[in-house]
């Protein structure tokens, strides 16, 4: 089977996106496992945080239903719902439009470019919840906020959220990737804690308005960038009263940068806006047979040069700002 597709990437968490919105692929759930552990495995034909199917939506103008790279299906991809929205509003000639996700049809639109010659979307994250049982967390705390998980961490305390991707965030003076690798590894070992796994991220204040945010994210590992992370991490920042609700927050993280604006309303409810770039690397056309997936080959394969030169100076302006 031939199949087109697209290397992207929001704030380098890259993906590969499939447009299944004509139909012409008749693909089983199975066979969406194979190509993605084919196709987004680093080892192997392209390599990727995981790939994005994009669906005829009858709710909404399409879905989207992201697989990581070990095949598992996550509930939300902020990133990679950012890489849809550019896809599918440029198909339909929109700048708005409403993609259906796991838990929630979200509203998407292009906006003002958050930095030169950037693509930039933003997408709405939600619904949240501090409920520990909407994770799972096991915990007696009726909202887990900057408190410990003792079999996870004799001296972190973290704050446990739902986005609606599982999250635990803890607040650190200097993020070392070791132990981020370490923790997440370990996280989402403890069945008897955490008994879908979790995303968790370490946040270091830069500024006033200015965060770093490095994350494991189940499913993947290390990743330069996580969306849903990051928003959980803006929410986080304003709970613990490094930064403000309602203003916006610079996110740093090791694939670029974004922005998050964070609201609560009168109802004691939250409401995330994740806002930053969808870059496109290259387009190409791929071969496969499903009986035999390691032979996967590219036939065809075009470059975004420009676009990505472009947003290497936008990671480099990170870079500078961490």
């Amino acid at each position: 089977m031939k199949i087109d597709i697209l290397k992207c990437h929001g704030s380098g968490n890259d993906f590969i996106i499939i447009d299944e919105m004509d139909q012409k692929y008749p693909f089983t759930d199975e066979e969406r496992v194979k190509l993605t552990k084919q196709l987004a495995a680093r080892n192997k034909l392209i390599g990727s945080d995981g790939t994005l199917f994009i669906q005829h939506s009858d709710q909404a103008d399409a879905r989207m239903r992201m697989f990581n790279t070990d095949g598992s299906e996550a509930e939300m991809c902020g990133n990679g719902l950012r890489c849809v929205a550019r896809y599918v509003t440029e198909k339909m000639g929109r700048d708005t439009v409403i993609i259906e996700t796991m838990k929630a049809d979200l509203e998407v639109a292009r906006v003002e470019e958050i930095f030169e010659n950037i693509p930039t979307y933003e997408v709405a994250i939600e619904p949240v919840s501090l409920s520990p049982d909407m994770i799972p967390l096991r915990s007696d705390e009726p909202e887990h906020i900057d408190k410990p998980i003792k079999e996870l961490h004799p001296s972190l305390t973290f704050t446990a959220l739902s986005v609606p991707n599982p999250h635990i965030v803890t607040v650190v003076d200097k993020v070392n990737e070791t132990d981020v690798k370490q923790i997440g590894e370990k996280a989402n070992m403890l069945k008897k804690v955490l008994p879908n796994g979790v995303n968790v991220s370490f946040l270091k204040k830069v500024a006033d308005g200015r965060v770093f945010v490095q994350t494991f994210e189940r499913g993947v590992g290390l990743t330069n960038a996580c969306g849903t992370a990051m928003s959980a991490s803006s929410l986080v920042s304003c709970l613990l009263g490094l930064n403000q609700f309602d203003e916006k927050i610079t996110v740093l993280n090791p694939g670029g940068m974004v922005q998050c604006l964070v609201h609560k309303d009168g109802q004691g409810d939250y409401f995330i806006r994740l806002r930053g770039n969808a870059t496109y690397e290259f387009s190409a056309s791929v071969e496969i047979d499903f009986s035999n997936p390691e032979n996967a080959e590219i036939l065809e394969k075009t470059a975004y040069e420009e676009e990505v030169l472009n947003y290497a100076k936008l990671a480099e302006a990170a870079e500078n700002m961490a």
